[in-house]
């Protein structure tokens, strides 16, 4: 009878004991979720947006310099400078995007590349105090940002090439008016292009129409076999334009023109074969184009509107394209840039980005420590 009485007490024992195992693990349970864990670190901003600051506050940084320069400097400041300012001011609000760029995440003039006030270091880098000096900090800046555009996103990609193609004419501008030598920073090279198509080649009418092909990235209508065929046709026409030009230059025009005709040949040739390796049908080549009567008249001032004509065209390749077929984009934006100042265009702000500047979001106003 106890052996039977001790074997029930037992078999009574086992729900109960098993009851407290399950309160015990719920209890263990709830105190591991309301404890509080170690904060999860910040996801890192995606290249592009980096990218986007760094060039935000490297411009700022030499903006505050070039104000500082025109302050300094006796008469209001050299002509250069002040373009200079300018020049960089709408670089800046271009690159600005409103609510996120308050005052606060603004740089602190003097403080190190893309560091945010808060993180600036303790002996900030001095601004640059010349007009040489402001002159070679712009070209390295150009260089960066045009370093990021060959792997940034499709649409940050052509305004950092705007923008750093706008900071290196300026830079050698600045450095000429200054009376020194031009920065030493190399415009960014062409690549040689290798590669093959990978399938059977579009037939010609699987290209996008002249018109499809100038619309903007945003209009979902642009892509970069068009963006190669307008490539090809500006390339076409500029060569086309250089020989009649030719006909009516002399003199050291006559010299420059013959030698920008070689490129303009050699970059036809280029966009050709890259039409082919993307399996995009080139364009053929015409007989010829009709060359405005302004142009016949002035063709100095006829070749710069000429290669101004090619910035946007440049700038959509960027944009649409990317690995070399984008490096041979930017080689080629800066090339036209430079030739649209040789012959006199003004070539703006932002080179190879149609936007206009009026639309830019203002910069904020810098935050202001009250006084004791």
């Amino acid at each position: 009878m106890k052996d039977d009485s001790r074997q029930k007490r037992k078999r009574e024992l086992i729900p109960r004991i098993a009851l407290l195992a399950c309160l015990a693990l719920v209890v263990v349970s709830l105190a591991m979720a309301f404890s509080p864990g170690s904060p999860k670190a910040p996801a890192e901003p995606p290249f592009s947006e980096q990218a986007r600051s760094a060039a935000l506050a490297d411009t700022m940084r030499l903006r505050a310099a070039g104000e500082e320069l025109e302050r300094s400097t006796a008469g209001g400041g050299q002509p250069a400078v002040a373009r200079t300012v300018s020049l960089l001011t709408s670089q800046a609000r271009a690159l600005l995007v409103p609510g996120q760029d308050g005052p606060d995440s603004l740089p602190v003039p003097g403080s190190a590349s893309g560091a945010a006030p808060s993180e600036a270091p303790s002996t900030p880098a001095p601004l640059p105090a010349t007009a040489a000096a402001l002159s070679t900090e712009l070209a390295a800046s150009a260089s960066q940002r045009l370093a990021d555009a060959a792997v940034a996103d499709g649409g940050m990609a052509r305004l950092l090439a705007a923008v750093g193609t706008a900071q290196l004419l300026q830079a050698s501008s600045l450095a000429a008016a200054a009376g020194a030598p031009a920065p030493a920073v190399p415009d960014p090279a062409a690549p040689q292009l290798s590669g093959a198509c990978p399938g059977p080649p579009a037939s010609p009418s699987d290209s996008p129409s002249p018109a499809a092909a100038s619309e903007g990235p945003d209009t979902g209508a642009a892509t970069l076999p068009g963006a190669l065929a307008a490539t090809v046709r500006t390339e076409l026409e500029a060569v086309y334009g250089y020989q009649v030009a030719l006909t009516r230059l002399g003199g050291d025009a006559a010299a420059s023109a013959s030698e920008q005709l070689a490129r303009h040949e050699a970059l036809a040739a280029g966009a050709e074969a890259l039409s082919r390796m993307h399996c995009a049908a080139a364009p053929a080549r015409e007989a010829g184009y009709t060359m405005a009567p302004a142009f016949l008249a002035s063709p100095a001032a006829g070749l710069g509107g000429l290669e101004a004509s090619a910035l946007t065209v440049y700038g959509d390749l960027v944009a649409l394209s990317e690995g070399q077929t984008r490096q041979w984009a930017i080689s080629g934006l800066v090339g036209a840039a430079r030739r649209s100042a040789l012959w006199g265009a003004d070539t703006g702000a932002l080179p190879g980005l149609a936007a206009d500047p009026e639309a830019f979001p203002p910069l904020p106003a810098p935050s202001v420590t009250p006084g004791p």
